[in-house]
């Protein structure tokens, strides 16, 4: 058997860089992210060749004292921790002290720094970890890390190198991302000596929507909605995007947990409940998000690349996420956004939107009332009191007894140009008995009657059920589940939540769960994989919707066939109801498959379309 030995520090420096520079981009986040705790104010990259050739960052930071300079480059030497306690407050980017050591194993490295204060900047030169002495340059206040050949010495490494061109976009995408997280300090990036991007500083919120905005185009600042909000001990804030303006990947989405980038589970899968309810099937939203919390609540060394977190209390986080972002969509009424952007107050600052408990109602009793003088003319669905009884509505027919739900429209026909105009504006016309035609204050409204009569539907289906008492259906015999030990420990766990759902489960082994309940509204489900899909999510999250979730798609089966069919014909009156009725519902501008339910054409649109004033 080999004999052990310890391994040479070129060779310890060269595993390191394995784990933490896969490609230039690597190198170019370590280098930044150095450049932003030194408290940089500007800071410039250069790259050559995709980053294969040069990547040369340069900064205004702090800079570095002669007498450290070679120390800097040494493995874990860093300023940022001290002791075990300093690791559990970690605020900086950076804290193992390998990025300098690693980078300089595989690469020409050359390091120039001049410290505040000093006269003299001094530069040291690393070649394959063979380190030169200091010697004196000039250089202004700060520090240059030029990175030349990157994995010459390892040709393994460099023949997996992908094209220049596509070196240099992983390179910008990350750029973009660490522009966002830092909105006071200006960024240039340059490629192959052509300037390619340039993000001036953000002094105001203004100017941080225009950052944003110059990341996931012009468009997004008019289809978003803002955020901030803060709950036991927790502040989120940023921009997200409205339902409509989704995307086909999920590619603009970023999220920062006390200034870091960050990919994690719990958020995701909490972006992605908050969603599920208005984004069509198969589509991603785009979000800019920033998480604030104390640092002893966060572990950001549980990844060598430093891209994951672990959060201490990982269902508070997930429950505040999804809470906040649940009820920021909630207010997107058809009318309250989606103007035209050179008219609607988005494009220079989307609404804010201030999360409470309690915030929906709020919202839904301020909504303003078009109009206030009811007529009898109504546009009625057969849908029971109860909405868990409703079952006859999916047969086209209310059932005896039921009691419509309805919109109770006004007679008069205010003129739409008026300030006091609903944003909606007021019915003209109906088109192939499809689309609803209104004028409002901006132009024209197009509405697809059907998709807005589902929301509404829905949205009212929902609210009796919550209003209702959650009926239980006992099982004729009792069904066995294997389940696995962790999902067995959840069901055991959370006994008394499902309960409240409906749902009796009781561990029957150490794999093994039995069911006697289920709701009353999912009679005929497959109880087997409802019961897995449940515990799993219980188990990996600590919570679970899937019981809402299967309940919610039936009540939009619902309200899909007890909603305005298209082929109907509507009165001006009840057109108008259903237009007021869009501005009072929750997640009203899309239907509950996604799809939106209305569009505006504002006169300049329109105006271009005919050429005018040309």
């Amino acid at each position: 058997m080999p004999v052990i030995r310890a391994l040479p520090p070129e060779l310890i420096n060269q595993i390191a860089a394995g784990e933490v520079i896969e490609r230039p981009s690597s190198v170019v986040k370590e280098l930044v992210e150095n450049s932003l705790d030194a408290g940089a104010t500007r800071i410039e990259v250069d790259i050559e060749q995709g980053g294969a050739r040069l990547i040369r960052v340069r900064d205004d930071g702090c800079g570095i004292d002669p007498d450290e300079l070679q120390l800097a480059v040494a493995s874990h030497a860093t300023s940022k921790i001290g002791s075990f306690d300093d690791l559990e407050h970690v605020a900086s980017m950076g804290f193992r002290g390998e990025a300098l050591a690693s980078v300089s194993s595989v690469a020409r490295f050359a390091l120039t720094s001049r410290a505040q204060g000093l006269d003299t900047a001094f530069r040291i030169e690393v070649d394959g970890g063979k380190m030169q002495a200091a010697r004196p340059a000039q250089h202004p206040q700060g520090s240059s890390v030029e990175v030349r050949d990157l994995f010459y010495n390892v040709p393994a490494r460099r023949k997996f190198l992908r094209a220049e061109r596509t070196e240099f976009a992983h390179i910008d995408d990350l750029l973009k991302s660490l522009a966002l997280a830092r909105g006071s300090v200006e960024f240039r990036l340059s490629h192959n000596g052509k300037p390619v991007r340039i993000l001036k500083a953000a002094r105001d919120e203004s100017a941080a929507l225009q950052r944003v905005a110059e990341v996931l185009g012009e468009e997004f600042p008019a289809q978003s909605l803002r955020i901030d909000h803060a709950a036991a001990g927790l502040h989120l804030s940023g921009w997200v995007g409205l339902p409509t303006a989704s995307r086909s990947q999920a590619d603009s989405q970023y999220f920062y947990v006390n200034g870091r980038l960050v990919r994690d589970r719990i958020v995701a899968h909490a972006v992605r409940q908050a969603y599920a309810d208005v984004l069509f099937h198969g589509r991603h939203p785009a979000f800019v998000l920033y998480l604030e919390l104390d640092p002893v609540g966060v572990d950001v060394n549980v990844h060598p690349a430093k891209s994951e977190v672990r959060f201490r209390e990982q269902r508070l986080v997930h429950d505040f996420l999804f809470r906040t972002l649940h009820e920021a969509l909630a207010q997107t009424r058809a009318g309250n956004v989606g103007l035209p952007a050179a008219e609607s107050p988005m494009s220079s600052a989307p609404p804010s939107y201030s999360y409470s408990m309690g915030s929906s109602s709020a919202a839904a009793s301020s909504a303003p009332a078009w109009p206030n003088a009811l007529s009898q003319s109504r546009l009625s669905l057969g849908v029971r009191d109860d909405p868990l009884a409703g079952y006859a509505a999916l047969l086209g027919e209310p059932a005896a007894g039921a009691t419509p739900l309805s919109f109770a429209a006004n007679a008069p026909m205010p003129d739409a140009s008026e300030e006091e105009a609903p944003p909606l504006g007021f019915a003209i016309a109906q088109l192939k008995s499809i689309y609803i035609l209104a004028e409002n204050a901006h132009g024209l409204i197009l509405v697809d009657m059907h998709a807005a009569h589902e929301r509404i539907t829905y949205e009212k289906l929902k609210a009796g059920r919550a209003c209702s008492n959650l009926r239980s259906q006992l099982l004729l015999v009792p069904l066995n589940v294997a389940v696995s030990a962790k999902e067995a420990a959840a069901a055991e766990e959370h006994a008394d939540a499902l309960a409240e759902w409906g749902m009796e489960l009781s561990r029957s082994g150490p794999s093994g769960v039995v069911v006697r309940r289920i709701p009353a509204l999912l009679e005929g489900a497959d109880v087997a994989q409802l019961c897995r899909d449940v515990l799993s999510e219980l188990a990996q999250h600590g919570s679970s919707r899937r019981l809402q979730e299967l309940e919610n798609e039936l009540l939009s089966t619902m309200a899909c066939h007890g909603s305005v069919r298209a082929g109907r014909r509507l009165t001006l009156p009840e057109m108008n109801a259903l237009l007021r009725e869009m501005e009072a519902t929750e997640r009203s501008g899309q239907c509950n498959h996604g799809r939106p339910t209305w569009t505006q054409l504002s006169l300049p649109e329109l105006d271009k379309l005919f050429l005018r004033g040309r």
